[in-house]
């Protein structure tokens, strides 16, 4: 194998801070090389317990149907027999994927994305592939590759990226690429994986599902470039693509996080951003064939750019950017639309589902004051809608009445002209639905929670002190 793909310049700085890792990964990459599983890997990827474990990531990740509408249920009733003919055909080499089902869903900046759903088959294949080459391509990715990787996460890019700023670099090259996964070339990225994986069957078959058709508004169209997200595969893909890009930040001695095709690098100087942004864009062009995204991507300080949905301040503190708060007020807006027909409690399980999810994302920042006022503005929202629900004035005096509000009050809400928003605000609204109403329904409260998880922490960094 080429060494090359996980080793740089020994005589550059780059070097230093990765130099005794990546020796151990070399002599790993060396024996393994000489193995006969780089050249046969095709009989581990269509083993029955391979495809199997492949099958149950498929089933955990809960996709949609492919062009052939079989869903993963219907997969599953016939899976010993399915199975047992997808490692057959892969080892003879007959299978053949099948085109994608092209989904567009919307982006944040009002475009679309482009999905390509593959199949459960296909999908399970995919997987399979995924399993096996990653236990190959992980151990020489960059310490700085955060995406789409086993035991990282994009909090802990975050948390790194918060350690550059707390050492002075203050000013950040926000990198966007321009449409990646619809303009990966398929021949660089083939050629890259070809410098380490000598199974050629296996080759043809990632080629094949790269070039497989993209079914779209009842057309198939032909795929000469890109690798469509939706499938287990283009994951991985992408960091063996990238890869070089990171073997290049570090030769340069960069201070960086990647993850998948967001890059934030950090340098101390607006000079330096902007002399680094002009040289890895030129990198990308002609070395990878891909296009920074000029309206995305800019030099500017770290307060001002968001990166994974979060926002860095010059002091090093990790906040939550307004970006993320927008879309997790929208949808909640959504869930408690006003005219929605459902029961309260039915409510109050999706919003928890919703809210307990995206605390668990933004639990390690420095945010305790957003979390309080979103807490409000949530109650606020729920008590709109219960208010909304009862319609009529006798029915919302009652509902006040037998949440001990006298009935001079619960007439005065029932009777007002205000608007069901204003009602909620009322003083008599906030008595009758106050905070011992919301623990009763359950309602998942942020900033509680937040409280919990920072005394926790606090406690773990003074045992730290202490020992």
């Amino acid at each position: 194998m080429n060494n090359q793909n996980i080793n740089t310049d020994h005589g550059s700085r780059g070097e230093s801070r990765n130099r005794a890792s990546n020796q151990v990964v070399q002599s790993t990459l060396k024996a393994t090389d000489k193995s006969p599983c780089l050249t046969n890997l095709m009989d581990e990827i269509a083993s029955i317990s391979n495809l199997r474990l492949a099958f149950k990531a498929v089933k955990r990740n809960k996709g949609a149907p492919g062009i052939d509408n079989m869903s993963v249920m219907e997969v599953k009733e016939n899976l010993d027999a399915i199975l047992e003919e997808i490692s057959s055909k892969l080892i003879d080499q007959s299978f053949r994927p099948r085109p994608v089902r092209g989904v567009k869903i919307p982006k944040s900046n009002g475009k679309l994305r482009q999905l390509g759903i593959p199949t459960v088959i296909d999908r399970i294949v995919q997987q399979a592939i995924s399993q096996v080459l990653n236990k190959i391509y992980d151990p020489t990715f960059s310490n700085s590759s955060y995406g789409f990787r086993p035991k990282r996460s994009a909090n802990m890019a975050v948390k790194q990226a918060s350690r550059y700023v707390e050492e002075g670099n203050i000013w950040v090259i926000d990198i966007d690429i321009e449409q990646f996964f619809d303009k990966v070339n398929h021949d660089i990225l083939m050629y890259k994986i070809a410098k380490t994986i000598k199974d050629k069957p296996l080759l043809k078959l990632i080629r094949r599902f790269l070039t497989a058709g993209l079914m779209q508004d009842g057309m198939c169209k032909a795929r000469n470039a890109g690798a469509p997200q939706g499938g287990p595969l283009s994951p991985l893909l992408s960091n063996i693509l990238l890869h070089s890009l990171d073997l290049e930040l570090e030769r340069r001695n960069h201070k960086f996080c990647r993850y998948a095709d967001d890059c934030n690098i950090y340098v101390k100087s607006k000079v330096a951003g902007k002399r680094v942004m002009k040289g890895i864009s030129r990198f990308l062009k002609d070395r990878l064939k891909l296009t920074v995204n000029k309206d995305k991507s800019a030099v500017d300080k770290i307060k001002h750019r968001q990166f994974l949905g979060f926002r860095i301040l010059n002091n090093a503190d990790i906040t939550i950017s307004k970006t993320s708060l927008i879309k997790i007020k929208n949808k909640i807006r959504v869930l408690t639309k006003r005219n929605r027909g459902i029961a309260l409690y039915t409510l109050i399980k999706e919003l928890n589902q919703v809210i307990r999810g995206w605390y668990h994302y933004f639990k390690d920042t420095k945010s305790s004051t957003l979390m309080k006022q979103l807490d409000s503005w949530i109650r606020r929202r729920i008590r709109c809608f219960r208010i909304k629900q009862r319609k009529r004035k006798y029915s919302i005096k009652t509902m006040l009445a037998s949440m001990n509000i006298n009935q001079q009050d619960a007439w005065s809400i029932a009777c007002s002209n205000k608007g069901w928003w204003r009602k909620s605000l009322n003083h008599i609204v906030h008595r009758a639905m106050n905070l011992k109403w919301f623990n009763k329904l359950k309602l998942f409260s942020l900033s509680k929670e937040f409280g919990k998880h920072n005394s926790k922490t606090a406690v773990c960094d003074i045992a730290r002190t202490v020992v």
